[in-house]
């Protein structure tokens, strides 16, 4: 976790809370320094799990649910809706990213995509700024190739039998 983003992060969280009169409850700064320690994609039971387990800092479901609304609101988090599940993630430093996602396995992996940050950076949106994007593609992941292939075959040899 790269410190400077850390105190980025809480900075803003501050700020707001300060402009709010909301109070700077501990249990805001754990679930922030949380989200930021993770290195992908986090289900709300992730993020519970890590506060108990690693940080030694439980809290409830609710709290977590209310405070990452919070860190959406504050652009802090964002929130995706992958095959059937929710999916939070960090974004202070990482606005416009491509996932792909398994239809089959639902497993979601981050995509580098160049020039297709470069073809996006130019587009000449009217009466809007763009702030990042985030594009999904939709598939088969190789496992799940193998795994069906390797059904396909097992399926052809009873047939022949």
């Amino acid at each position: 976790m790269k410190e400077s983003v850390i105190n980025a992060v809480e900075r803003i969280l501050d700020a707001y809370l300060e402009k709010n009169n909301r109070r700077k409850t501990p249990e805001r700064y754990a679930i922030l320094r949380a989200v930021y320690s993770m290195n992908s994609h986090f289900t709300l039971e992730e993020l519970g799990d890590r506060l108990t387990e690693q940080e030694n800092f439980p809290v409830s479901r609710a709290t977590l649910y209310n405070t990452l609304n919070l860190f959406m609101e504050l652009r802090l988090v964002i929130r995706h809706r992958f095959q059937g599940s929710t999916k939070y993630e960090a974004c202070y430093d990482n606005t416009s990213h491509c996932h792909q996602i398994c239809t089959v396995c639902g497993n979601v992996t981050e995509v580098k995509m160049g020039r297709l940050n470069e073809a996006i950076d130019r587009l000449n949106l009217k009466r809007f700024r763009k702030d990042g994007f985030t594009l999904y593609i939709y598939g088969v992941c190789s496992n799940c190739q193998k795994s069906m292939r390797r059904q396909r075959r097992i399926i052809e040899k009873k047939k022949t039998l």
